[in-house]
């Protein structure tokens, strides 16, 4: 009799000790599937990051270019060297083309994150070149800031 009650009760003791097997597969499941959640989240944190990055940097281009064209536009009073102003320093007061110019550059510099710039004037010989430096933050604080660094010649 006994043996008989051992193989009846067989397959009811197997499905007892069976009965939390799928639930611990769906456990491991949800375990995997939140963790590749969350490096799909960091790549998407960094992409974002990355873009904010190339967005400031091409800021600081345009704004560069924008004051060396606004200097060849007024030449003459750009190699007196009323263009010239140095990281830091405020833009000059007053209503002259030039001073509209830094002011307005620097108006258009100061949305970008600590964003600062310089002009310096180098003459060699018969060539004038200018050194427009634009600066920013892009590391929130934790890195040196950033500098965009271009030589034109008017």
């Amino acid at each position: 009799m006994t043996s008989a009650a051992t193989s009846a009760a067989s397959p009811a003791v197997r499905r007892r000790r069976e009965a939390g097997a799928t639930l611990v597969e769906v456990l491991v499941a949800v375990l995997v599937l939140s963790i590749g959640l969350l490096g799909v989240a960091g790549a998407q944190l960094a992409s974002l990051r990355n873009n904010h990055s190339a967005w400031l940097r091409s800021e600081a281009t345009l704004r560069a270019y924008d004051i060396l064209d606004r200097m060849r536009a007024n030449r003459e009073r750009a190699l007196a060297g009323d263009y010239d102003i140095a990281l830091g320093a405020a833009a000059p007061a007053g209503t002259s083309i030039a001073a509209v110019d830094l002011q307005e550059w620097r108006q258009a510099l100061a949305r970008l994150p600590h964003g600062d710039g310089a002009i310096a004037r180098a003459v060699n010989g018969t060539q004038t070149l200018f050194t427009v430096t634009v600066q920013w933050d892009d590391s929130r604080g934790a890195l040196p800031a950033q500098q965009f660094v271009t030589v034109g010649e008017l």
